[in-house]
């Protein structure tokens, strides 16, 4: 199997510099506020534990908390918006009041996506990646807030060509609709959907050719933590999934991933950096 596309990776900074300038991805903190997620379903649903959450999050060092309110696990019971909107505006009302880390809204309802952007979430992480609701382009314009684009397995399945190509086009085609509602490249962060309606196979075939999707020419999330693909190679529970998880976040580093979206913080973050050190020294110098 040939080695993973690489791209350079930022010089490594010197000893005196504090920890958080060290090269490598942001790290994506998940904030889940359902109490059925396939992960930490319940744990965090009320303010207290998600602030404490958050703050644990922070600690370790988050660079981002993506707060949610809907679980989108396989055969997840939609909710209402309003519903929705009551799980996670008094979380984010109350995490704008103690942290000040950038709040990410997981969401692909405009009215919990307003809800949310109101009260001080920066970032829209959208699941069909604008597709579903193209409003949510122009409210994210509005707001002139980041966007995460994700591809949706079960929204293509008439796109003629290979797993990274029909991948490719629906995020173009995403990208597309945040250009023309005024959003710019460097607002969108595109997710290539791991587990969302794809084989074990095509989830593999994602990990490994993450890199070519850098040609699309916005940066890239991988959101692979705890996922089944780890148990269908590893046949661990959910619970036991770290290794894994890790594993997927050196590859998503050494192929020049910009975001990793994770439950565990600091063993990722430990993870990153360290692939992304090894990275910067094992490309020439073109100094």
């Amino acid at each position: 199997m040939p080695v993973p596309p690489r791209r350079p990776a930022p010089a490594a900074p010197s000893a005196s510099e504090p920890g958080r300038s060290l090269p490598g991805p942001k790290i994506v903190g998940i904030l889940n506020l359902t109490p059925d997620s396939f992960s930490d379903g319940g744990q965090h649903a009320g303010i207290s534990a998600a602030v404490a959450r958050a703050a644990r999050m922070e600690q370790e060092g988050a660079d981002i908390l993506d707060v949610g309110g809907q679980s989108t696990r396989p055969g997840f019971r939609e909710v209402s918006p309003e519903e929705e909107i009551a799980r996670v505006l008094p979380v984010l009302t109350a995490l704008r009041a103690h942290s000040t880390l950038p709040l990410s809204i997981d969401t692909y309802k405009p009215a919990v996506a307003r809800a949310a952007l109101a009260a001080g979430a920066s970032l829209l992480n959208d699941i069909h990646g604008l597709q579903l609701h193209p409003e949510l382009a122009d409210l994210a314009a509005a707001h002139a807030c980041r966007v995460i684009l994700m591809h949706q397995q079960t929204r293509f399945a008439e796109t003629a060509g290979g797993t990274l190509d029909r991948i490719a086009a629906f995020l173009g085609r995403s990208v597309e609709i945040a250009l023309a509602a005024g959003l710019t490249r460097d607002r969108l962060i595109l997710d290539p959907g791991i587990g969302f309606g794809k084989t074990q196979e095509q989830n593999l075939e994602i990990l490994a050719r993450l890199g070519e999707l850098r040609t699309l020419g916005c940066p890239l999330l991988l959101g692979a933590s705890r996922k089944s693909v780890i148990d269908h190679v590893l046949a661990l529970p959910v619970t036991e999934r770290l290794e894994g998880t890790l594993a997927t976040s050196v590859l998503a580093v050494w192929q020049g991933v910009d975001y990793l979206r994770v439950h565990d913080i600091q063993p990722n973050l430990r993870a990153a950096r360290m692939a992304a050190a090894i990275l910067a020294r094992s490309l020439p110098s073109h100094g």
